[in-house]
Order: structure tokens, then sequence, then C-alpha cells
């Protein structure tokens, strides 16, 4: 987490991707390479405030190759604008 904000009862947080290239990929040598466009996720109420993620995904250069690498990440679920976790709960809680 890089940074925070609260302004009334909206809650914004902000996280970068740590500068560690991924485990699957440790038989290349890659180096830093900027980052993808920022990602806004609306996660679950906390304690009454709306809550946004802002995520900054890293992407990595193979040196060799010149090929750009990025980790595999699942965060949104896929046709919404939440994490997968609170798109399943609301699924969940649709059904009663």
């Amino acid at each position: 987490m890089i940074s925070h904000t609260k302004k009334d009862e909206v809650m914004h947080l902000y996280f970068e991707e740590r500068n560690s290239a991924p485990k699957e990929e440790t038989s290349r040598e890659l180096i830093a390479h900027g980052f993808h466009k920022q990602a806004t996720i609306q996660d679950f109420p906390l304690r009454g405030n709306t809550v946004y993620l802002h995520v900054k995904r890293r992407r990595w250069l193979d040196k060799t190759t010149k090929e750009v690498v990025q980790r595999d990440w699942n965060l949104v679920a896929q046709g919404t604008r939440m994490t997968t976790e609170f798109a399943a709960f609301l699924k969940e809680i649709s059904r009663y």
C-alpha cells in the first residue's frame, strides 16, 4: 500500500505491486519495465465506508528476448468492477 484517502464515507486505497519478478520466471533475466494502467476495484464496504482499491500492476522486460512479462492476476471477476470474492458473495446472497 502506497497511500490512502478518505472523504466522507468513501475510502480509496492505493497499491503498487512490489518489484520482485514472478517466481515462475526465475530462469529468465528480467528488469523492471514500469506499470500497467491502474485498475480500480470496488471492494467490500468497511465500517460503513465504500472502499475502492487502486492497483498498479508491474511489468518486467526479458533482457534476452525483449518480451514483456507480468504476473497472472485474477483480481477482478470477469464482467464486473469488483473483486472475485465480492462478486461470489453477491451471487450467493441473491439466491435467498
